[in-house]
């Protein structure tokens, strides 16, 4: 397949284009051809504009830019240029899909579980949930996702991914994470009731290529592991991972003083589950978190 990749460069990107290389020709689109080069397996060609792309010799595209949405303080500047980052280029490949005379097979494109804004503990959520929380997360994911449907047509099948937090040794959400669990002073956030839906590395990519082969899945797929998990669960799994205690509680108001409105992220959560994955028949390979942390080898 000729594939056309966004956000290469990125966790899940650098990892499923290690996946695909062998099998597929990959044109990545990255600012920095020098830097994705480094990034990224031998093979993979670069572009740094759309417009260098023909969509007509492509058989699929995966969307997966924009910039971290939980990397410090929730600025007006910042939301937008997080806002920017996911909706432009989302933009740019729907309208050279739309004008495409052949166009690709599949457009697969990012979202977040923060669709759903936050839920409350006992809720399970699946991808027919329809009582959103109105905030910036939901905002933010909702014209993300119109966007991207904007490009389904008779010869094109979207698929939209609400993915949870990405466990990998490679960066993320854990990076932020293990460095107090490391120096024996991690523990729960609040409550710790808040619920985290997690996917392991292997299963976010995998799940990608499962799409990429099966014409019959569309729209909405929450990609998140079967298990959700708790905070105050997800925070013992990782103590006990790493061979660490679990005796200390980050309370509220520190975060809110160091993050502001960006700290709702962490101190609010929803229990997300990953039915249309499941129907479709994927197996999940790491489907409890103890397992999962377990392979990642901390």
């Amino acid at each position: 397949m000729n594939i056309f990749i966004t956000g290469a460069t990125g966790l899940i990107g650098k990892k499923l284009c290690q996946f695909l290389v062998h099998k597929h020709n990959l044109i990545v689109l990255t600012r920095s051809p020098s830097k994705a080069a480094n990034l990224l397996p031998s093979g993979v060609s670069c572009v740094t504009d759309t417009d260098d792309v023909d969509f007509n010799e492509l058989d699929a595209v995966i969307n997966l830019a924009g910039e971290p949405i939980a990397n410090g303080r929730w600025s007006k500047e910042k939301k937008q240029e997080i806002y920017n980052s996911r909706i432009k280029i989302t933009e740019q490949i729907v309208t050279a899909i739309n004008t495409a005379t052949s166009t690709p097979k599949v457009f697969i494109s990012g979202s977040a579980i923060g669709f759903y804004g936050r839920q409350s503990d006992n809720l399970t959520i699946t991808e027919d949930f329809k009582d959103y929380h109105d905030e910036f997360s939901h905002r933010l994911c909702k014209d993300w996702e119109d966007t991207a449907f904007r490009a389904e047509s008779s010869h094109t099948r979207v698929c939209i991914l609400r993915t949870g937090i990405v466990l990998s040794k490679s960066g993320g959400a854990l990076a932020k994470m293990l460095p107090p669990f490391r120096f024996g002073v991690g523990g729960p956030i609040g409550s710790g009731r808040q619920m985290m839906s997690w996917i392991h590395i292997d299963d976010m990519i995998q799940a990608i290529m499962y799409l990429l082969k099966h014409d019959e899945i569309c729209g909405v797929i929450n990609a998140t592991a079967p298990n959700p998990v708790s905070n105050k669960q997800f925070s013992q799994a990782l103590a006990r991972a790493i061979s660490r205690p679990c005796l200390f509680t980050v309370p509220p108001f520190v975060l809110k003083l160091a993050y502001g409105e960006m700290s709702e992220l962490l101190l609010y959560g929803q229990c997300v589950v990953p039915k249309k994955l499941l129907d479709a028949g994927y197996r999940f390979r790491h489907d409890r978190i103890e397992g999962a942390l377990s392979a990642l080898n901390l």
